[in-house]
């Protein structure tokens, strides 16, 4: 007779009731929110301005003259600025409505297991992964 096949995790047990292993866990989830503001940060430092900078003719017209056709047709003829401006606007939103969600809601458990797989390959690399002195230290 066929039995049902359990799911096969690489995360044994044993580190799994280890107290550091969850602590090691928030670890690696902490500096992956602090790489996504990052990320962000740095399209803030280096797109948007050089996408406003394409969009400074219109910027004074918008000045002047404020109504949203002009803004409408400022960003429809200068497409690489707007996509520029949307790319940062867009990974904004999206960073903080998934760190929105796991605040609210908690880490999905597909997510959990990613980072648990994840911190046991560091553990098991040792001091030579490069993010052993941010989460296993």
């Amino acid at each position: 007779m066929d039995q049902p096949e359990e799911p096969l995790t690489t995360v044994p047990d044993l580190e799994k009731s280890d107290p550091s292993f969850a602590q090691q866990v928030q670890r690696l989830h902490q500096l992956t929110v602090y790489g996504r503001w990052l990320f962000v940060g740095c399209l803030w430092l280096t797109i948007a301005p050089v996408s406003l900078w394409g969009l400074r003719e219109e910027i004074s017209l918008w000045q002047q003259y404020f109504t949203w056709v002009a803004v409408r047709f400022g960003l429809f003829y200068h497409p690489l600025s707007t996509f520029g401006l949307a790319f940062c606007i867009g990974m904004t939103a999206a960073v903080l409505v998934w760190q929105s969600r796991n605040i609210l809601l908690g880490l999905p458990q597909q997510e959990k297991q990613r980072l648990e797989k994840q911190v046991y390959r560091i553990r098991q690399q040792g001091r030579t992964h490069p993010l052993w002195k941010w989460v296993c230290d």
